[in-house]
């Protein structure tokens, strides 16, 4: 047997295809002895209302799309779990799509967004081609960019000023004595997370005159190996850090474990300070000292800025909203008087 169509449940109801169609929208105005045969003709004939059918009428099918660079990270993970509970609270669902990092990937997700007819998309990451940058530009839709500023877009973004917690976290270190201080940082391709954090850290040394030394600058992408393997190479120098400031709570785990596997201690022998306030800061043992984006916070705010975008209440032209970042001390870091 055919699915039932709403002209079917209409004539079983007994009453108009448009009184259905308002009946399934929720409308007002509808009588409710007309809402209850609808109901009744509804059920008996198991019917189910078309998503793509009611969309099309509405003009909106309440989906987002969200691009993410690694959902394995666990500074995305967190802040998505955000972004799913404020999107579902406002009756929207997400269509998520886990990039890593590959622009291939995120330019068929958008045409997938486009075919969707999703109502908004965000996007966490900055890293895009020149056919990415224009068709995000030619699309109807609105876009948001979460936890990132790409230089060269005139989209809203909610973020906090990465420079300047990257120069608090370093002048922590400085303020605890060390003078010896390493500095693991993240892709440079990203302003926001490379660059932005690799100056700031740069710049807190020289306002404090404390020596730029190359062997302890060290580049990674962010997860956990890859700050394990920067940290080793630090400690391969005849004289190795006493501090290291890792751009990511993962990697400043890894740098963590790697100290760990060379029998020193943390922060006895190396202190360490991670970036972004992660769920890993209380999971992991000494407690990790953080540079703390107010991540749940930054879920909330995309969704509620994008849905503002979507319902015309905001426009293109509005400011990016720059959140607080907060440095929340734990056991990773302690002074250090002989440096």
């Amino acid at each position: 047997m055919m699915a039932p169509k709403i002209k079917d449940v209409a004539r079983h109801a007994g009453v108009s295809v448009t009184t259905v169609s308002r009946v399934l929208n929720g409308e007002k105005y509808v009588k409710d002895d007309l809402k209850a045969r609808v109901q009744r003709a509804i059920d008996e004939l198991g019917y189910t209302p078309s998503h793509i059918a009611r969309s099309l009428v509405r003009k909106k099918t309440d989906l987002i799309g969200v691009i993410v660079p690694d959902v394995t990270s666990s500074f995305y993970s967190t802040i998505l779990s955000t972004i799913e509970k404020t999107a579902s609270l406002n009756d929207y669902n997400l269509l998520v799509c886990n990039i890593i990092e590959d622009t291939d990937k995120e330019l068929k997700y958008l045409q997938v967004f486009k075919q969707m007819r999703v109502d908004g998309i965000i996007i966490m990451h900055e890293k895009m081609d020149d056919e990415i940058r224009e068709l995000i530009h030619k699309l109807d839709i609105p876009i948001i960019f979460s936890s990132v500023k790409p230089v060269d877009q005139k989209f809203i973004s909610v973020i906090i000023d990465d420079y300047a917690a990257a120069y608090d976290a370093t002048r922590h270190l400085i303020e605890l004595g060390h003078k010896r201080i390493g500095f693991i940082g993240g892709d440079m391709r990203d302003v926001t997370s490379g660059q932005n954090r690799f100056v700031g850290y740069s710049h807190a040394l020289a306002d404090f005159g404390v020596e730029v030394v190359d062997d302890y600058i060290r580049f990674g992408d962010y997860k956990t190996q890859s700050g394990y393997e920067q940290m080793k190479a630090m400690l391969a120098c005849e004289v190795y850090p006493t501090a290291v400031f890792a751009v990511s709570d993962d990697m400043a785990v890894g740098a963590m474990n790697c100290i760990h596997d060379h029998g020193l201690r943390v922060p006895d022998d190396l202190s360490v300070i991670g970036f972004d306030g992660s769920q890993l800061t209380e999971q992991v043992r000494p407690r990790l000292t953080s540079m703390e984006q107010p991540i749940l916070e930054m879920g909330k705010v995309t969704v509620d800025k994008l849905l503002d975008l979507i319902s015309g209440n905001d426009d293109l032209s509005a400011e990016d909203v720059i959140l607080k970042h907060k440095l929340v001390i734990r056991d990773s870091c302690k002074s250090y008087v002989n440096s």
